[in-house]
């Protein structure tokens, strides 16, 4: 009797366990997700030019683990970012990974780069998840917003 109580246990909160490993797995973003959330800011963005939707923690373009970033490449600065607003006119070269190497060492090249395809790039880096500033090797998914100078980003930490 008391070997059944303690499988029952055992039971119960391995089946937990599995649960909410599931329930976590469903709050990070896939690459596909991510493809679809930058065609679809892209698009908008293309359509209305409002960059400032881009900044707010609180919108579609926030979701999961991830968000959608924008790079101005006219300017060459980071146009958009809703979790680290302190960065957003910063010169992209400025921009540091936390291994210390810029994100975009040549703004010129990646722009042009992006522009030239519209199926859109990946590139990786290091970067914290939101409020942590341990980095994590980060994948991000780049699209130009046709008719306007930004590129639409968004990223996955796998």
């Amino acid at each position: 009797m008391k070997s059944s109580k303690i499988f029952a246990s055992v039971t119960v909160a391995l089946l937990n366990l599995a649960l909410c490993t599931v329930a976590v797995g469903q709050d990070k973003a896939t690459a596909q997700e991510v493809v679809a959330k930058v065609r679809e800011a892209a698009s908008t963005l293309s359509k209305t030019g409002d960059v400032a939707q881009f900044n707010q923690k609180q919108s579609p373009w926030v979701w999961k683990n991830t968000y959608i970033f924008v790079v101005d490449c006219d300017k060459k600065i980071l146009a958009a970012h809703p979790m680290n607003p302190e960065l957003v006119g910063k010169d992209l070269i400025s921009i540091k990974d936390t291994k210390g190497k810029s994100i975009c060492p040549d703004p010129e090249h990646f722009c042009k780069r992006v522009q030239k395809t519209r199926r859109g790039i990946w590139s990786d880096y290091w970067w914290p998840k939101p409020g942590e500033e341990q980095g994590f090797h980060k994948l991000s998914y780049h699209l130009s917003a046709q008719g306007t100078p930004y590129v639409v980003s968004s990223g996955i930490i796998p």
